[in-house]
């Protein structure tokens, strides 16, 4: 079965691949005419999900996904949130949100600096919102970079074993990632249905 995934993202449709193993994951974006950029105008995870899925479901034939994940701060009272990938501003890297997200928390004391990365997935088909799936992973924000790996915040995670995320393999991630998690969901459900 393929599915067509709501992102221009190579990290995010790699590691939705990964996951999704025995299913053809390809970019939506690659099968539509023309750059379609849906306008994230939700207030949160699952709103903005929803409305990218059923945009694009629109334009094409069979399940879509699209996924709205980011990082929630518990003392920034859940920012970055829903603009964790434009933290810094609309043009941001990587790099200029994990700087600015490490300025705002420096005078935040350890045992406070709690954290969580939040996925929700939507999947549509013929321009409707099917079922909606979400994943959690807890940790903190640590006061330096470290590791290789990843991409978006995975340098300043700190998880719970000591480790950053960036400095999980591939498959280390995607067995404790939110958005792994989010997936496993899906992928039951999708097995319930051509089982």
């Amino acid at each position: 079965m393929r599915i067509y995934v709501a992102t221009k993202n190579k990290h995010k449709l790699k590691e939705i691949a990964q996951i999704l193993e025995g299913y053809e994951v390809v970019s939506a974006h690659d099968y539509i005419e023309g750059d379609i950029d849906v306008a994230e105008t939700g207030n949160t995870f699952l709103e903005n999900a929803s409305l990218k899925a059923k945009a694009l479901s629109m334009m094409l034939d069979g399940y879509v996904i699209a996924d709205d994940s980011g990082i929630s701060v518990d003392v920034l009272e859940g920012a970055p949130g829903i603009y964790s990938a434009r933290f810094a501003g609309p043009n941001a890297t990587d790099a200029d949100n994990n700087e600015k997200l490490l300025a705002v928390m420096e005078q935040v004391p350890d045992g406070e600096r709690g954290a969580s990365y939040v996925c929700v997935i939507a999947l549509a088909i013929g321009g409707a919102v099917e079922k909606t799936f979400g994943g959690m992973c807890q940790g903190e924000i640590a006061r330096e970079y470290r590791g290789e790996g990843g991409f978006g915040y995975d340098v300043i995670f700190l998880l719970h074993d000591g480790r950053h995320m960036a400095e999980l393999s591939d498959e280390e991630k995607n067995s404790i990632s939110h958005r792994n998690m989010a997936l496993q969901s899906l992928k039951e459900y999708l097995a319930g249905k051509t089982g």
